[in-house]
């Protein structure tokens, strides 16, 4: 019977043995069209996400060094970047924007996104459940504060997938550039020195903002109450 598999055993190992790296070189390879396939597929997704938050659209965020000094300047995240770095982390990220009074970021809802805020001011609120004197009471809300040009905005649930601590409301017109949680890790495969330094930069975030919780939390156990001060009184 005539062969049905290659003439050559040696050209057969030379072709298994290859076949990953050629396969990512060359245009029709499987392993390139299932990368492009993962990154169209998880693009789409996020952008399905943004959409039914109500955000606008604008692309990915290119040349993003453009957007001039004050945001290296006035960002926590980026200050250690350079010009050729934020426009290779530029390119993983989305653009959006929205109108005064829209919401950015809903508490309670879930996300594995965050937002860098690349023009205009957002307030920062979180829910107050009714006292328990008053459980008919509406529901009210204190203000965490106001973000500006630089700042992050839901690192800590991109990073553990749980649901959002706060709501992000835009004071006027805000333009953002959107990080996922995948295009993270597709960074650190294709560019593992911008994608370590993010990590990195965030990772500091989260642990300042913990730092800065803490400090809070020990002046407000300091602070006497009101009945102590009566009897100091």
């Amino acid at each position: 019977m005539a062969a049905t598999g290659p003439l050559n055993p040696r050209e057969e190992r030379d072709e298994r043995s290859a076949g990953p790296l050629q396969a990512s070189l060359t245009p029709q390879g499987g392993v390139l069209r299932q990368a492009q396939d993962e990154r169209s597929a998880g693009v789409t997704s996020l952008e399905r996400k943004l959409q039914q938050a109500g955000l606008e659209l604008l692309g990915n965020c290119q040349k993003m060094s453009g957007r001039g000094p004050g945001l290296l300047a006035h960002s926590a995240m980026l200050e250690d970047f350079t010009p050729q770095e934020l426009d290779t982390l530029g390119e993983a990220m989305l653009l959006v924007r929205a109108q005064p009074g829209q919401v950015l970021i809903s508490e309670g809802d879930e996300g594995d996104w965050m937002l860098l805020l690349l023009s205009g001011t957002v307030d920062v609120t979180k829910a107050a459940p009714p006292s328990e004197e008053e459980p008919a009471s509406q529901e009210s809300f204190s203000r965490l504060g106001v973000a500006t040009e630089g700042a992050a905005l839901g690192e800590m649930s991109m990073f553990d997938r749980d649901v959002r601590y706060a709501t992000c409301t835009a004071i006027d017109t805000v333009e953002a550039a959107v990080l996922s949680r995948a295009a993270i890790g597709q960074l650190i495969r294709q560019h593992p020195g911008v994608g370590a330094k993010l990590v990195v930069k965030i990772t500091q975030l989260l642990a300042q903002r913990l730092r800065n919780t803490s400090r809070r939390l020990v002046k407000m156990l300091q602070k006497p109450s009101n009945s102590e001060a009566g009897q100091q009184n």
